[in-house]
């Protein structure tokens, strides 16, 4: 049987964050193979997700980063079991790993990072999953930003468009970007305008809308529903919305004030608010 040093457990140690004891047994049966060890745990990790994986992972962060241009931006949601793994610094520089990784792709990170996140598992003991990713990459002239809320418990991106270059780097244009996510962050909408509304949910609200007014003249009928539905589209459209800083203006009358201010057309492109959980 191979000597097994304290140094070939903490370079096993530090590559796989297992415990020292689980590493040295590993070098032991390995009989001092760093490679072998570390698929041995590897193995053993994708033994112990397996029986995690009936563990429910309420627990979490939302996270965002962008490239080094601020061209790209990405956000996750990594689930854990417990609010003391979530609190943990090694669990949340897992979390940054994630985040940067999903700068390169838009498909699916629990599928691209799975031996990594079996590893981490492991390593912690506690059940996790990638529960979702996106990518911004601006299109045109404009901005990204994020917003993280509650400690990772909300996260928001979004990106806002403006027709001249010179724009991008007015502190009014940067003020009502950060003003966006904020908004977005607390008010939660559900879409952009009412074109991006699916049919479907639309006519759901108007049947409940017309039953609550059933016996009135059809006309009459008509006019109440119309209204009630535009009090929905100010619930759940962003641009409908009252800005959450002064709720007697809307986000579309916001920009075009700001526009107006900085001579230019100013557009909400697309946003994506996470929930942790939800």
């Amino acid at each position: 049987m191979a000597d097994i040093s304290a140094a070939q457990v903490k370079e096993l140690r530090d590559a796989t964050g297992v415990s020292m004891m689980d590493c040295k047994k590993a070098l032991v049966e390995a009989n001092g193979d760093l490679d072998a060890a570390t698929k041995l745990l590897r193995e053993r990790g994708m033994a112990v997700a397996a029986k995690r994986a009936s563990k429910a992972a309420n627990q979490g962060i939302i996270a965002a980063t962008a490239s080094a241009d601020g061209n790209t931006l990405a956000m996750v949601e990594v689930n854990c079991e417990t609010d003391f793994v979530a609190r943990n610094s090694d669990f949340q520089a897992f979390v940054a790993t994630v985040a940067a990784n999903a700068l390169d792709t838009d498909g699916p990170l629990d599928e691209v990072m799975h031996d990594v996140l079996m590893d981490k598992i492991a390593a912690v003991g506690e059940n996790m999953k990638i529960r979702r990713n996106v990518r911004f990459c601006l299109n045109g002239t404009g901005k990204l930003a994020s917003y993280i809320h509650m400690g990772g418990k909300v996260g928001v991106i979004v990106e806002v468009g403006c027709g001249k270059a010179e724009t991008v780097d007015a502190p009014l244009f940067d003020e009502l970007v950060k003003d966006l996510t904020l908004h977005i962050a607390a008010t939660a909408p559900r879409y952009l305008d009412s074109s991006e509304v699916p049919a479907d949910v639309l006519a759901s609200e108007r049947e409940i809308y017309a039953k609550q007014v059933e016996g009135k003249p059809a006309n009459i009928v008509d006019k109440i529903v119309d209204g009630k539905v535009r009090k929905f589209y100010e619930e759940i459209c962003l641009v409908a919305q009252g800005f959450v800083k002064e709720p007697k203006q809307t986000i579309t009358d916001l920009l075009l004030e700001k526009g107006k201010a900085l001579g230019d057309t100013i557009a909400i492109r697309r946003f994506v608010r996470y929930q942790l959980g939800v």
